[in-house]
């Protein structure tokens, strides 16, 4: 399961077309299975992240707006539809494993930079398949995560 959310597309459209401000970075964040996301999905305070600590901090990984952050940019006219591909993500849990305490990783979602953290709105996620949890002096690697927009 995966997927752009509803303020994803929102704010997409937005940017594009009416020149609402972009934010200066985004970010990829892990939740648990808690509250799955889906496309209403709005703010990460409806989702529970997983517990930072050992290698992972609140909020995820930071991403900036260029080529190497975002380094595949398709139009796909088989499928009909354009993405982007985000570079590869890595947490190695340090010191224990991640999450530190309480609910292990089951989603990735992508937000927006805002500074408080339960504000910062949802614009994509990406289901890991099962529930993760990466031991002491391991690591969880995202490779390939797609923000695809398709037409409907």
């Amino acid at each position: 399961m995966a997927g752009v959310t509803n303020k994803g597309k929102f704010r997409i459209l937005g940017r594009y077309f009416q020149g609402v401000a972009f934010p200066t970075n985004f970010y990829v964040a892990m939740v648990t299975s808690a509250v799955a996301p889906v496309a209403d999905t709005n703010t990460k305070s409806e989702l529970t992240e997983i517990a930072a600590g050992n290698g992972y901090s609140t909020g995820g990984l930071i991403l900036t707006r260029n080529s190497t952050d975002f380094d595949v940019l398709t139009e796909d006219d088989t499928n009909d539809r354009g993405l982007v591909q985000i570079k590869d993500l890595v947490w190695t849990a340090s010191g224990g494993p991640i999450p530190a305490s309480g609910g292990a990783a089951r989603y990735a979602v992508f937000t927006d930079d805002n500074a408080t953290q339960g504000s910062r709105e949802v614009e994509d996620f990406w289901s890991l398949g099962a529930d993760r949890t990466v031991s002491d002096g391991q690591t969880l690697t995202l490779q390939n995560l797609e923000i695809r927009l398709n037409e409907a």
